[in-house]
């Protein structure tokens, strides 16, 4: 596994959407650094069809040996946002990280999707990022390690025609992302966006039909990309819109061949043409 010696001790990561997927895989992957780790999302109670919850995150991190709250948590309501950031504090004394991971996806063309539908995506993506990261930002001012990351992709290079409202929604995660970074540059908190460039297995993938197994990588390379991310200076790391490849290039790993869902397969930029169909490696 990569970067076994990257060591997050004593710091405490608060990220949404901890139930399964990528959120659960990097919350299990702090808390394996040594982070505490604040377990976020709207699900309880377990479900037949959707299996995972923020609860068994938790259980699961203290049975590994870490540390873990979990928090019900909508990010669409700001009083159910400030408390759980409030328990954060009470419990660990404060906040280093904050993984806005939860999202709602919907790619559909624009007779498909009715306002209704568009305002749930913007409430959950651009809006709940917005509002997690203005509730952590007292605490976040007190860390010498802080790090906000929003999961989104970089801004466009083109119009979404067919996904417009998802599209804007997630460039709506990164430009605030963006924007933060240079008002908060005094104040030493790194705020960045990253994004996979082939497609993450998760129920999310599955739903959706985005490929096969064969077009997928592990959640782990976006365990790892964090992990190099959050290892970085925050002052001087801020402001950019990684890809996952990118990040994990620049601390010398190249050969990616160990994320492959499918041993011996070359997952394609799935994930990075959703947004950019001209994106090449």
């Amino acid at each position: 596994m990569a970067f076994d010696d990257v060591d997050f001790e004593g710091r405490t990561a608060f990220i949404t959407g901890t139930s399964r997927g990528i959120g659960k895989a990097i919350a299990l992957d702090l808390a394996d650094r040594g982070a505490n780790v604040v377990s976020t999302g709207k699900t309880v109670d377990g479900r037949e069809d959707l299996p995972g919850t923020i609860v068994e995150t938790t259980e699961e991190i203290r049975e590994r040996g870490g540390n873990s709250i979990w928090c019900q948590l909508d990010v669409r309501d700001d009083d159910s946002v400030q408390t759980a950031i409030d328990e954060t504090v009470d419990a660990f004394g404060g906040i280093d990280f904050v993984v806005n991971n939860a999202g709602a996806i919907h790619i559909a063309g624009f007779e498909d999707t009715p306002p209704k539908r568009f305002d749930l995506l913007m409430d959950v993506n651009a809006r709940g990022a917005y509002a997690t990261t203005h509730a952590a930002l007292p605490h976040l001012r007190e860390s010498d390690h802080a790090h906000v990351v929003t999961f989104s992709p970089p801004m466009p290079a083109r119009p979404a025609p067919g996904k417009v409202a998802y599209a804007l929604s997630k460039y709506g995660m990164t430009f605030i992302a963006q924007s933060l970074a240079g008002e908060l540059d005094a104040d030493d908190i790194g705020v960045n966006a990253l994004w996979p460039v082939a497609a993450i297995e998760s129920e999310a993938t599955r739903h959706f039909g985005m490929g096969t197994p064969e077009d997928w990588r592990t959640p782990q390379i976006m365990c790892d990309a964090v992990a190099e991310l959050f290892s970085r200076d925050p002052t001087d790391c801020t402001g950019n819109a990684f890809y996952d490849e990118e990040l994990l290039s620049e601390a010398g790993v190249d050969d990616l061949s160990s994320y492959a869902v499918v041993e011996g397969s070359e997952p394609g930029p799935m994930s990075a043409q959703l947004f950019d169909p001209d994106y090449e490696r």
